[in-house]
């Protein structure tokens, strides 16, 4: 493996780091976007007793709110529950903008690696070429070997580059995807409970700490 590499020449340094990172982002992604860790189970109805119950206290939604992405969001309503509708919604709506753009952190990064080691792949075989060609001119055609190792630098720098770069696609729109359905989970856990909370506000507030 490290003879393939080294075959392809510096530009396989790259677009070897590009790899690496990839792999990271990848990780630390699919760690970070687990659906238990971003929408905890029955968090909306956990909240929803604790209200019923005048357990909500201030200390409690501060807890709600560092505890899960979407306990960030719901936590946005809550200090907002004796507003009327569209105040806790608007809270909601800003906090969510603010959660679904960290939940899609990296995610640029990885698409640049999407797009930018197929054309470090071309730079090596242009620069591969460049060398087979300057053979060429300089000893002719009469040696192979002389060629060889610009013909190995194209091919090896070109399979690299859409070896990192079809796997990074693939996370990127995968990952791109998740987090959209994980905002649209969000989004109805919300307002499901701005639906219950309003229904019932004239009696329900956040008990003192």
């Amino acid at each position: 493996m490290w003879e393939i590499v080294t075959a392809g020449g510096w530009l396989m340094l790259p677009i070897v780091a590009c790899s690496i990172v990839a792999l990271a982002i990848v990780g630390e992604r699919f760690y970070t976007l687990r659906a238990e860790r971003v929408l905890p189970t029955n968090l909306v109805a956990d909240v929803w007793r604790m209200a019923s119950t005048r357990q909500l206290t201030e200390d409690k939604v501060r807890e709600i709110e560092k505890a899960s992405p979407l306990g960030r969001v719901l936590a946005a309503g809550l200090h907002n529950r004796t507003q009327d509708r569209d105040v806790m919604k608007a809270s909601i709506e800003d906090v969510g903008g603010h959660v679904s753009h960290e939940l899609g952190r990296y995610l640029n990064a990885l698409g640049t690696i999407a797009a930018v080691t197929p054309l470090l792949g071309l730079l090596g075989t242009v620069v591969g070429m460049i060398s087979v060609f300057t053979n060429i001119t300089t000893v002719g055609v009469g040696n192979p070997a002389q060629l060889a190792g610009g013909i190995s630098q194209a091919l090896v720098t070109t399979a690299g580059g859409l070896t990192v770069a079809i796997p990074s696609l693939m996370f990127h729109r995968y990952f791109r995807g998740k987090v959209d359905t994980l905002v649209v989970d969000m989004e109805k856990e919300s307002l499901k409970l701005v639906d219950v909370l309003q229904k019932r506000q004239p009696k329900a507030r956040v008990a003192p700490s």
